[in-house]
């Protein structure tokens, strides 16, 4: 594998974003989407991947976005959103729900992120203004659960800030627990030696780098 620039296209919309994650994810996994846009990713993954979503309120094998006639207010995810059931579809306990999480039963979680650190630090449920709401959720529970955590987010605030940082200057959730990190400008892997480019998108890997305040390293061809 090498670093792929896609120079001549992007940045990645949301709904791109939201592909390339669902395309990620390991057939036969067990998946927990996040409140907000990680719940995009239901509608875009391929029913022949055999992947089961969970959601922390009490439900495994839960379908895409549920539109118009198939909504149910009784049936939604973790973010009130009115989802579809799929064949097997179960439902438990609150509780049981969260111990599946801690208990290290899912495969991966996507969650969105105010920041992430180079080495995989997560900061995704307060910004540490005294004003903001916290909502923590269940995001500490699947960043120190889950097998792997995929974060989709922004690269850059609406100033222009990069929210891939040195350090994360916001209360963290989670210590080098990111496992993969999408965002519309590229892929990212965090890790103690810095962060690998996967993938650019709109953007090439030096001027990535002119950008960012962290250590990029491109990937490299194996065998």
């Amino acid at each position: 594998m090498r670093t792929v620039e896609h120079a001549d296209r992007g940045p990645l919309t949301r709904e791109e974003l939201a592909r390339l994650v669902a395309a990620d994810i390991p057939h036969g996994s067990y998946v927990n989407l996040g409140i907000g846009q990680p719940t995009t990713v239901a509608d875009y993954l391929d029913p022949a991947a055999d992947i089961t979503l969970h959601t922390e309120n009490g439900m495994l094998g839960m379908g895409p976005t549920a539109q118009g006639a198939d909504r149910d207010p009784d049936l939604i995810n973790a973010g009130k959103i009115p989802v579809t059931e799929l064949p097997g579809a179960s439902y438990f306990h609150h509780a049981d729900s969260f111990a599946m999480m801690r208990g290290g039963h899912i495969d991966v979680c996507v969650l969105g992120a105010f920041q992430v650190s180079q080495d995989g630090d997560l900061a995704n449920w307060h910004t540490g203004e005294a004003d903001a709401i916290p909502s923590v959720g269940g995001a500490m529970d699947l960043a120190t659960g889950a097998r792997n955590v995929f974060v989709m987010m922004s690269l850059f605030t609406k100033k222009g800030e990069p929210k891939l940082v040195p350090a994360c200057t916001y209360p963290l959730t989670g210590r080098r627990c990111v496992t993969r990190l999408f965002t519309d400008y590229g892929v990212f892997l965090p890790g103690p030696d810095g962060v690998r480019v996967r993938e650019t998108y709109g953007i090439t890997f030096a001027d990535l780098a002119d950008r960012l305040a962290v250590p990029l390293l491109a990937l490299v061809p194996t065998g």
